[in-house]
């Protein structure tokens, strides 16, 4: 059934529909009595917890499996005991909204829907355009005029999605999305939807399933503020089921140029939108957050927080990455990195505690942002002398 996360109020599963009528967020609530332990380290997949996942049909790329690598140079460099990296550009379009789209377009199926629609800034839309072509689905996306990075607008239109360029920002086409999902029967995949948070959720089955433990800490970037939620159902459906006894601290970061939540968290002040959201951080580049209030309740309910890092701090934390850990991902999905460097900094963390980063989105989703800020340098004559000139 789907749940007000406000009000309470209670829903049909297979009602389309994406708030309360309170105008509060809903979520999925599972029967947690038929869920099945099946975290044993071995086979993961995200429909390895399928008894976890509320839909009958499957609409699948294989997704899920993702890495997680112990980062042993980091470790050192920081000074922190156990550090580690889930690394979702690893999934089959390259971001984790593939977890959140293999259950929403099947989801979609379910209901019978033959349309569906996001908002979004890249990573979105490319995943549901991926998802919508498997299904054999019209699928419309709308993006900020200018402001996606290409390899993310190369596979949405690859995949065969209608892109509608918006004249705004995300914010100004996710309006449009809703009245459209509302008006014109086009059923919406962003992550109001609690279907997509379902998926996204086996962020947290994995991470206990690949280390056998819950960690102390996630850091993870926040945008539209879906997958710190999503991640934080998934811990507590882990101890609500009896197979854990513990839980991890959320901790949510985002860039300075797009913070609401992090502004109103250190201020201790009510939520207030950010009108125009600006860094190089396209995918979390968010001044309305959909989930903000979710979120929220994630970082009070784990005793965690929202913390807030520069553009240049992103940028120097995506290089610190790739050239100590040989992982190379897209400005947003450093900030979890940029964020942990600047806790460390402000001794806000315990060294001793284990952490595990959520890195979002693959590097050649943005590589714009590289070659724009590296210059090589003048060609050398095609002679073993002229190399040694460069060793």
């Amino acid at each position: 059934m789907l749940r007000c996360i406000e009000c309470g109020k209670e829903y049909g599963e297979n009602e389309v529909r994406y708030r309360c009528d309170c105008g509060g967020l809903l979520e999925v609530v599972i029967d947690l009595g038929k869920v099945e332990n099946v975290f044993d380290g071995r086979n993961i997949t995200l429909w390895k917890y399928e008894s976890f996942i509320p839909v009958e049909r499957r609409v699948s790329l294989n997704e899920g499996g993702t890495p997680l690598y112990r980062l042993e140079n980091l470790q050192k460099e920081l000074g922190i005991v156990e550090l580690y990296v889930k690394n979702e550009g690893a999934n089959p379009t390259g971001s984790f909204k593939d977890r959140g789209m293999t259950v929403g377009v099947s989801k979609a199926l379910e209901l019978g829907m033959d349309k569906v629609i996001c908002a979004s800034t890249g990573n979105t839309s490319a995943s549901l355009a991926a998802y919508s072509a498997k299904a054999g689905i019209k699928s419309y996306v709308l993006v900020p005029s200018g402001k996606i990075a290409l390899g993310k607008l190369a596979q949405a239109i690859v995949y065969g999605a209608k892109v509608v360029p918006v004249k705004g920002n995300f914010d100004d086409a996710l309006r449009v999305v809703v009245k459209a999902s509302r008006e014109l029967g086009v059923y919406m995949l962003n992550s109001i939807n609690p279907f997509r948070l379902e998926g996204q959720k086996t962020i947290a089955f994995e991470i206990f399933d690949q280390l056998g433990f819950v960690p102390d800490n996630i850091i993870l970037p926040v945008g539209n503020a879906g997958n710190i939620s999503a991640i934080w159902k998934g811990f507590k459906e882990l101890f609500q089921a009896g197979f854990i006894d513990e839980l991890p601290r959320m901790i949510g970061i985002q860039a300075e140029g797009a913070s609401p939540l992090a502004k109103a968290w250190k201020e201790k002040k009510e939520f207030k939108p950010e009108e125009k959201p600006d860094t190089v951080a396209t995918a979390i580049r968010i001044g309305n957050p959909a989930n903000w209030r979710k979120a929220w309740l994630a970082a009070e309910e784990s005793k965690g927080f929202f913390e807030s890092v520069s553009d240049e701090e992103i940028l120097r934390a995506q290089k610190l990455l790739a050239s100590k850990e040989g992982i190379f991902v897209e400005p947003a999905s450093a900030s979890s990195l940029a964020g942990l460097v600047k806790l460390k900094e402000l001794d806000l963390i315990n060294s001793d505690e284990s952490y595990v980063l959520i890195t979002t989105g693959h590097g050649l989703k943005d590589p714009n942002i590289i070659i724009e800020n590296f210059s090589l340098s003048e060609p050398i004559e095609p002679t073993l002398s002229a190399f040694k000139e460069v060793l």
